[in-house]
């Protein structure tokens, strides 16, 4: 073979050798299928509070970490605290992985704060026999009945418009604040705005196949497999950008909620955080009118710091606060001087007044349940009943210390001269004056005491 055909296969065999990385790189691009990723599942159950926002921050913070291909946060609430429901549409709006909002089991609901939490959920679906809306900031009073008409003047039947009382602007402010988020959140996911205000402002609600078929939810899935097999390929707006779906395969794992949360949980019902309070007010007062007996000192100062960090999560009046506070005074200042029970009952009113003013919320899931301040207040009261009994018998008892204890004991006179001499009591030798007549060995009974004399008799 001559050099200038040896020359051309070198040159073939060298573009043969270059091209072959962009054949397998080429051939890369060609697979149709990436491998199935990882799907987290958290499950909330109750009224949306502290401990739920914890629980959905930390499920979003795990997938996040994790590279999870979907957080799927399964739902039945009736609704609760909007502080926490505000935390929880900040976390998802800002995850970066794509979060689904289901709502789970048959006969669960997504109803007041879980509207906006679905319509916050990039993927939103619901399973047979479920329902979503109801969504009405309802009045501090409590009640989501319109407010009593009043007498209209002369004028205002001309037409005339009249000035909202201040319960009718602060319902319209909560309303229109609600709507405006709601049908913000609608407006991002593409769903249906105007059905969203209605259950704001009308309280409407949707069963599982209406609202699919309305836009609110693009999903109706009787279980996770069904959910995860119809969302497959769909494409979800994150914080980082569009994502598709790949969870026709996904690998499926429960994200429980941690330690913290759970006892956030707990603590945060407010029945719960009130008793851990009075537990631990009680326990140091305990503390201070027996010093040195510590274990009570100590379990009230756990179970003050538990109570008031409950508290602190919860929307608190800080006009029944102060009427909690005052009430507890008093009932110390009942403790350590004793009123006969003028400080104590007056206390026991002030603090029972405070606890049905305590949480602030129209929700009744965060409201105290009136057995538990019946509860607390009775036992407020045994606890005075006590107290004042046990300082009437103190007045009763009789002195066992001091001049005062000298009294009327009995002495035995020592040596005795014109009406002046020497006694021996309480196992002491006094000086004592009295009557002319007595003699050595005689018995006698000490009637007052004068400096350092005791006058017998």
């Amino acid at each position: 073979m001559t050099a200038p055909y040896r020359l051309f296969l070198l040159v073939l065999l060298a573009l043969l050798g270059a091209a072959l990385p962009l054949v397998g790189l080429h051939g890369q691009e060609e697979k149709p299928d990436a491998a199935p990723g990882l799907v987290l599942v958290s499950t909330v159950k109750g009224a949306i509070s502290p401990a739920t926002a914890k629980q959905i921050t930390d499920a979003i913070a795990l997938a996040e970490e994790r590279e999870a291909e979907l957080l799927v946060i399964r739902l039945d609430t009736p609704g609760g605290l909007v502080t926490s429901t505000r935390d929880i549409i900040t976390a998802i709006l800002g995850s970066k992985v794509p979060v689904a909002g289901y709502v789970w089991p048959a006969g669960g609901h997504a109803a007041s704060a879980g509207t906006f939490i679905i319509y916050a959920t990039g993927i939103a679906a619901m399973a047979p026999g479920t329902n979503i809306g109801a969504a009405t900031p309802v009045m501090m009073s409590g009640s989501t009945a319109p407010l009593p008409e009043q007498p209209r003047h002369p004028a205002e039947e001309d037409g005339a418009r009249s000035t909202p009382t201040n319960e009718e602007a602060l319902s319209k402010k909560a309303t229109n604040d609600a709507v405006a988020l709601i049908r913000s959140l609608a407006a991002t996911h593409g769903r249906n705005a105007d059905w969203a205000e209605k259950a704001v402002r009308e309280g409407e609600s949707l069963s599982a196949q209406d609202a699919v078929e309305k836009g609110v939810v693009e999903v109706l899935a009787s279980d996770l497999d069904t959910l995860l097999r119809e969302i497959n390929g769909r494409t979800v707006v994150t914080a980082a950008g569009e994502h598709t779906l790949n969870t026709a395969d996904a690998e499926v794992e429960h994200v429980e909620p941690g330690f913290l949360v759970e006892m956030l949980a707990l603590i945060a019902d407010p029945n719960v955080a009130f008793l851990l309070m009075m537990i631990g007010i009680y326990g140091i007062i305990f503390e201070l009118s027996n010093p040195g007996s510590i274990g009570p000192g100590i379990l009230g100062a756990i179970s003050l710091l538990l109570g008031l960090y409950a508290l602190n999560h919860l929307p608190l009046d800080y006009a029944g606060v102060a009427l909690i506070v005052l009430g507890l005074v008093l009932m110390g200042v009942e403790v350590f001087t004793p009123t006969f029970g003028v400080a104590g009952f007056g206390g026991l009113v002030a603090f029972v007044l405070g606890a049905a003013m305590l949480i602030d919320s129209d929700n009744p899931d965060f409201r105290l349940s009136w057995w538990t301040i019946a509860g607390t207040a009775i036992a407020s009261a045994a606890f005075i009943f006590f107290l004042i009994g046990y300082t009437l018998r103190a007045l009763k008892r009789p002195v066992l210390t001091g001049i005062e204890e000298m009294i009327g004991a009995e002495a035995r006179v020592l040596d005795w001269e014109n009406g002046s001499g020497f006694v021996h009591v309480r196992g002491e030798r006094w000086r004592a004056t009295g009557p002319v007549e007595l003699a050595p060995q005689s018995t006698v009974h000490v009637e007052r005491v004068d400096g350092l004399t005791l006058i017998v008799r």
